[in-house]
């Protein structure tokens, strides 16, 4: 399939005919804390257009709160309602499914799922706190678990250890009607700006090997996060564009939903990669990175 490079009249026609741009954040907007060149420009620009700006990323370390955070620290003015991560889509799935507030929920990842779970009014535990516990596999150990777990949510998380694999699986095995949650299953994130590194798809597999079953994913390619956009947003997917650097998340979920959609060089994928006759995922459009937007759209 031939791929469309963005030009001058591609980047015209393509913001003539959407009104909301949704913009991944690691390797579109930053990588790892490094803001990414031309950046502020093609945002400013895109918003004297009128246009609506959403930001939605896998990334479950952080909450919307500290997402916020993390862009004014980067001089970007981004409000907490526009942002949507996929830590606050699990907390959206249970509260949307009518989970029960006797139940507790085991988070097997950092704090940004924990603080969007207590927002939601859920009690939660686990997360970086047990990544200090070991086991010691010793005949006749048997380790207990909370029985009131009525749900096990799996994100990226750099203090997953085999403790937190067995509660985990404990929980999904032995407690009846327990749900596995995966926020995504990124295979690999921009961490750092230096290098790539295991993303949360990693600790999601090892959880899945172990229950042998398959998780609810409420983050990209899952269309779950796009029904609960449109239900805080009046638009409409076909006047969406989905601007991202992953072809199986990011491109995959805009074409799920129905939007328009950029990949951007900037991050995961690769020319080669793209262009690959093994590859099944074909953006509308592809750059280098969005800051072309700006170059290719200013006088």
């Amino acid at each position: 399939m031939a791929q469309v490079l963005l030009t001058a009249d591609t980047a015209r026609s393509l913001v003539d005919s959407v009104d909301a741009f949704l913009f991944d954040c690691d390797g579109v907007i930053w990588k790892g804390d490094e803001l990414i060149e031309g950046v502020p420009e093609t945002l400013e620009l895109l918003r004297k257009m009128g246009k609506k700006l959403v930001f939605v990323t896998n990334n479950s370390r952080k909450s919307r709160r500290q997402y916020s955070k993390k862009f004014k620290s980067l001089g970007l003015d981004v409000t907490e309602e526009e942002i949507f991560t996929s830590s606050f889509a699990a907390a959206m799935f249970l509260k949307l499914n009518n989970f029960s507030p006797e139940k507790k929920v085991y988070v097997v990842g950092e704090d940004g799922i924990l603080d969007e779970l207590k927002l939601a009014g859920f009690e939660c535990f686990g997360g970086p706190e047990d990544g200090k516990k070991s086991i010691m596999l010793e005949a006749n150990f048997y380790f207990d678990h909370d029985k009131s777990v009525g749900a096990v949510i799996v994100g990226l998380d750099q203090y997953f250890n085999y403790y937190k694999m067995q509660y985990a699986s404990l929980c999904i095995r032995e407690n009846p009607g327990c749900l596995f949650i995966a926020t995504n299953r990124d295979p690999t994130g921009h961490m750092t700006s230096a290098q790539e590194w295991p993303g949360a798809g990693t600790m999601v597999a090892a959880v899945s090997c172990s229950v042998q079953k398959e998780p609810i994913v409420v983050g990209k390619p899952s269309s779950f996060l796009m029904d609960f956009l449109l239900k805080s947003y009046n638009l409409e997917t076909s006047r969406m564009c989905m601007v991202g650097d992953r072809l199986d998340t990011d491109i995959l979920f805009g074409q799920n939903t129905g939007c328009k959609t950029l990949l951007v060089m900037s991050g995961v994928t690769t020319l080669p990669e793209l262009q690959s006759a093994s590859n099944t995922i074909h953006p509308d459009i592809y750059t280098n990175s969005v800051h072309d937007l700006v170059q290719l759209l200013e006088p």
